[in-house]
């Protein structure tokens, strides 16, 4: 094995090769003041580095947050810090100012999950006071903007069925699962892969292009590939030079911003699902260093980072 797969394989097997890399400050549930301090940053090296080819910008008003939130007994979200479908939730949660607590799930703990729901998923939402645990991303979050206790009744606008914004995800699909997948292991940072058996967990059951699922995890009677042979392709995938692939990332998030609406919501008419889907998509991208960001897309970016008090990756992008 060539010596630079030998590097990644320890980077992915040791998280101290990573020690000189800034603390997993993002995770902490953290005051406001260390927000504002991270996302003053970020719009700091926004307007230095991100590429000023918008042509249009909206003027529209901020969303208004309501009063905070406390409960007695905290509700309680069951994540991983990588997936999207959790960050929809976590998004909905600081938009509405609930305070919450969050259980970061390692990405090898079944049991925690199958205890509460029968299964291995994520998020899962658990509200102690009323002795309710269910999943599934939108069924929380319509559940909780539609019960006052929660402050203000339908906050979240209805999503648009933006056919625009559907189509643009999926053709950078197969882009973002190259330039992505790699650097959630190979960080040593997010919460969900502290250890090597959920690094190996992720690497196991997540293929990377040009593989299917199939052919990487094996079905009717086909074994899949072997462990020795995935993490060979992770470390390939890390140490190739992704320079062609951030360049035709950055061409694609040009196009997308052409199409979201203005820097606070991507649709015109408010706030809503199209902002909690695509926004949680988006966050992930922060992960990759050396991305040019348009400027009213990364206004995008920390404002709704803002809102919602859920950090980007920028700090530990690789």
């Amino acid at each position: 094995m060539k010596a630079s797969l030998v590097s990644f394989l320890a980077l992915v097997c040791n998280v101290s090769i990573v020690s000189a890399f800034i603390a997993p400050r993002p995770f902490a549930t953290g005051t406001g003041t260390a927000m504002t301090q991270r996302v003053s940053a970020a719009q700091l090296l926004s307007s230095s580095s991100s590429l000023k080819l918008s042509t249009s910008t909206v003027e529209t008003e901020r969303f208004a947050k309501s009063e905070r939130i406390i409960m007695d007994d905290l509700p309680i979200l069951y994540v991983y810090d990588h997936c999207p479908f959790c960050v929809r939730v976590r998004l909905a949660f600081g938009i509405k100012n609930v305070k919450h607590t969050i259980y970061f799930l390692a990405n090898d703990d079944v049991p925690t999950p199958t205890k509460l729901v029968g299964k291995k998923v994520a998020p899962i939402f658990s509200l102690p006071s009323d002795n309710l645990v269910m999943p599934e991303s939108l069924d929380i979050i319509n559940m909780v903007d539609n019960d006052p206790r929660f402050g203000p009744t339908n906050q979240i606008k209805p999503g648009t069925k933006r056919d625009d914004i559907k189509a643009w995800q999926k053709s950078v699909q197969t882009l973002l699962r190259t330039l992505q997948r790699p650097r959630y292991v190979a960080t040593g940072l997010l919460p969900e892969f502290q250890q090597l058996d959920s690094r190996h967990a992720f690497i196991k059951n997540h293929q990377l292009p040009p593989y299917e699922k199939p052919e990487w995890k094996g079905s009717d009677g086909n074994p899949g590939m072997e462990m020795e042979e995935k993490l060979q392709l992770y470390a390939e995938a890390m140490v190739k030079d992704p320079a062609p692939l951030i360049e035709e990332l950055n061409a694609k998030l040009v196009e997308l911003d052409d199409v979201i609406y203005s820097e606070h919501y991507c649709s015109e008419g408010g706030l809503s699902y199209d902002d909690i889907d695509l926004w949680s998509r988006l966050r992930s991208i922060t992960i990759v260093k050396g991305v040019q960001w348009p400027a009213k897309l990364r206004s995008y970016m920390d404002n709704l980072s803002a809102l919602g008090d859920v950090p980007l990756y920028d700090e530990m992008a690789l």
